[in-house]
């Protein structure tokens, strides 16, 4: 989860960053290729706080379109004394995918040099790129949720 919501997160800073710079920056709201260079350091710091290390890095996947990542871990602690022989000096391994998914939704005709209306999942965001502050822009998580697929 934490690869995918600091990949949410560069995507919103890109995202304010390009509104009013010309650039189409309707396009970033369907969520695709996230930057994601925190992901696999927001995992390790998510693991670690659990107790585990991340097991490689945090993989990009795509799942239903949707982009994600894909993280493996191990705990630092063995499993310790249990009723099951042999499994005392063993490590928990586990692994999920968690994915990036728009909320918002628009006109696909919107022209993005004029002010645009979002629903985001029933909130309106209206965006004026001419007269943009990326103060007022609301939360990563209004434009875009992130929840695990696997």
């Amino acid at each position: 989860m934490a690869a995918a919501q600091d990949a949410r997160d560069e995507l919103v800073e890109t995202l304010t960053g390009a509104i009013g710079q010309g650039d189409d920056w309707l396009d970033w709201l369907n969520g695709q290729n996230p930057p994601g260079a925190g992901a696999t350091a927001a995992a390790q710091t998510l693991a670690a706080e659990n107790d585990a290390t991340v097991q490689g890095g945090a993989e990009p996947v795509v799942r239903d379109g949707h982009p994600g990542f894909r993280v493996a871990v191990k705990t630092t602690n063995t499993v310790g004394a249990s009723i099951i022989p042999g499994t005392e000096s063993m490590h928990a391994r586990a692994h999920a995918v968690a994915i990036i998914q728009p909320r918002c939704e628009f006109d696909p005709a919107a022209d993005p040099t004029k002010p645009i209306a979002l629903d985001c999942d029933g909130q309106t965001v209206d965006i004026d790129p001419v007269d943009f502050d990326p103060d007022d822009f609301p939360d990563a998580s209004v434009l875009f949720s992130v929840h695990l697929a696997e």
